[in-house]
């Protein structure tokens, strides 16, 4: 059972998963160790599953964000998710969802060219309803 103090350290990690154990700690009222300890427990029961970078994917030259929601042709979709692994450098997330669609794919391209190209060969293996990002 999480107290208020590992909501906080969570809420702090998720803001800056950089931040020293001393600034952790003098920020939720702790010592250092003491923070250590609670980020050191948090992550041997699996709620810290692990860190990440945030990056700036315009700044990468990907202008376009693409949500595609993604309908299956048939209910194998094994070729579907192999065509996935071709297409690495343009695909952020694939999420298996419920609802009217299969999937819920999120996408980044540098032009609309690249993503025209992508949505052909995409449709040989599936259809999609393209949504795109204008403002996060």
């Amino acid at each position: 059972m999480l107290d208020n103090t590992d909501l906080q350290i969570l809420d702090e990690l998720s803001r800056n998963s950089r931040i020293s154990m001393k600034e952790l700690g003098q920020k939720i009222h702790l010592s250092g160790p003491a923070a250590s300890a609670r980020v050191e427990k948090l992550e041997s029961s699996g709620i810290i599953e692990g860190y990440t970078v945030k990056i700036n994917q315009v700044k990468l030259g990907y202008h376009v964000h693409a949500i595609i929601s993604i309908y299956t042709k048939s209910t194998h979709h094994q070729p579907y998710l192999s065509f996935l692994k071709t297409q690495e450098p343009y695909v952020l997330n694939n999420y298996k969802i419920s609802g009217d669609s299969c999937y819920l794919l999120e996408c980044k391209f540098p032009s609309n060219e690249e993503l025209d190209q992508f949505l052909v060969k995409l449709n040989e293996h599936v259809n999609y309803q393209l949504s795109i990002v204008i403002n996060k």
